[in-house]
């Protein structure tokens, strides 16, 4: 299992993105902000996810 670092993009829960602000032993928060349809989408701008929850996306 890779860990996503500090500025990585990962995907997670049927396509959401987001950029990952903080890495924690257990999961990563990221900022779901970065994505152009955000305004559209019922979500808040972080979430935690768990780092087997998400995958490392390259852009």
């Amino acid at each position: 299992m890779d860990i996503a670092k500090l500025g990585d993009i990962v995907e997670f829960h049927e396509g959401l993105r987001g950029k990952v602000e903080k890495v924690n032993e257990n999961s990563v928060i990221v900022d779901l902000t970065i994505m152009k349809n955000f305004e559209q989408l019922d979500q808040p701008e972080k979430t935690v996810i768990n780092h087997k929850r998400y995958k490392i996306i390259n852009e």
